[in-house]
């Protein structure tokens, strides 16, 4: 069961169903590493500002480091205590990490705060049957998106049966597809049909080299002689915690062109390798994805809304080229860009 209030749970349930633009939420640091919390708030202002559904908090892009300090209570309170400062529902995700004892401690966290759901990354001490069993305890306190990590940062190979076991469990209400690999996401697709979960599971995209083309598909899965229809209805990705009013139309023209709209069809596929082009220097592909985190960090120093890069690993920094790459991306594709509406209400959001 969602854990809202009275004649909040359908809608809730109902948004995420739908589908929605779910940025993963960056941490906002000083120079001292430290939670700068006028620009946390801000990022989560701009976030719900610019049309997003949810907020996904305390997620890899939150950085996974988060977990071993004492800044995992206040930063997801702050999100969601900044959400709730609006006049809609926002869905509101928290990331849970670890062995089950310390995955279940972070669920009954988020319950605490008012979080709607959690997104139970993988733990690559545990094998299949320990991750399934997991995702059951975690769904005793909340329900469960699962998560197809790609294994660059910390995921690992989930096999098919895997998938549709996890699709068999009812608290499981999503599931995330971030393998960035097509054989994988086929594999989560297959899963989720073979439990027979397409109507009501809802599947997001995080494969951030394969947006637009997840979002505009229509898959057909052949399960035991029947073709089965399932479809991406939105996203949950590090690439969204940028650009987010951009995300939003896209999502919109996903759905015009799911609906049937050939032009729409045509603009996307185009912009595809846009946006993917974008995500390659962002995220930092060229390099195993080691500067993924700091790659957004730099567009959101761009436009004011963070101080900095910095991580709470020193270390963790722009990769060799990386700066270069992001400034033709940034250059090449001013479409993808929402530098004015940030512009627009930058200030009120620090104030």
């Amino acid at each position: 069961m969602l854990r809202t209030v009275p004649g909040e749970q359908t809608s809730v349930r109902d948004l995420f169903r739908r589908g929605l633009v779910i940025p993963a939420h960056p941490l906002a640091l000083t120079e001292e590493r430290r939670l700068d919390e006028r620009r946390q708030r801000a990022l989560t202002r701009y976030y719900v500002e610019a049309g997003a559904g949810g907020l996904a908090v305390g997620v890899h892009t939150t950085q996974f480091a988060i977990h071993g300090t004492g800044m995992l209570p206040p930063v997801l309170e702050l999100a969601a205590e900044t959400a709730r400062g609006y006049d809609r529902e926002v869905v509101l995700v928290a990331g849970a990490t670890g062995p089950t004892e310390q995955a279940v401690a972070e669920a009954e966290l988020a319950a605490s705060l008012g979080y709607h759901m959690v997104l139970l990354s993988p733990f690559r001490e545990l094998d299949e049957d320990a991750h399934v069993e997991r995702a059951r305890a975690v769904g005793e306190v909340l329900p469960v998106i699962g998560f197809y990590l790609q294994p660059a940062v910390g995921g690992r190979i989930l096999s098919r049966d895997f998938w549709t076991r996890l699709a068999e469990i009812e608290s499981v209400i999503g599931i995330k597809v971030a393998p960035f690999d097509r054989y994988g996401t086929l594999d989560v697709l297959h899963g989720v049909c073979r439990a027979g979960r397409e109507n009501d599971l809802a599947l997001y995209t995080g494969n951030d080299d394969h947006i637009l083309a997840d979002l505009i598909t229509p898959h057909r899965v052949v399960v035991d002689g029947r073709e089965v229809e399932v479809e991406f209805v939105g996203g949950l990705l590090g690439q969204w915690a940028v650009w987010v009013r951009r995300a939003v139309e896209l999502l919109e023209d996903a759905r015009r062109a799911r609906g049937g709209d050939d032009e729409a069809v045509r603009r996307l596929l185009t912009l595809d390798g846009h946006l993917t082009d974008a995500n390659a220097a962002i995220f930092d592909a060229a390099h195993g994805f080691h500067g993924c985190i700091p790659g957004i960090h730099e567009i959101l120093r761009r436009q004011g809304l963070l101080a900095g890069r910095w991580c709470l690993d020193p270390a963790e920094e722009l990769s060799p080229g990386q700066l270069a790459e992001i400034d033709r991306v940034w250059a090449a594709y001013p479409w993808l860009r929402d530098d004015d509406f940030v512009a627009e209400h930058l200030a009120r959001w620090l104030s």
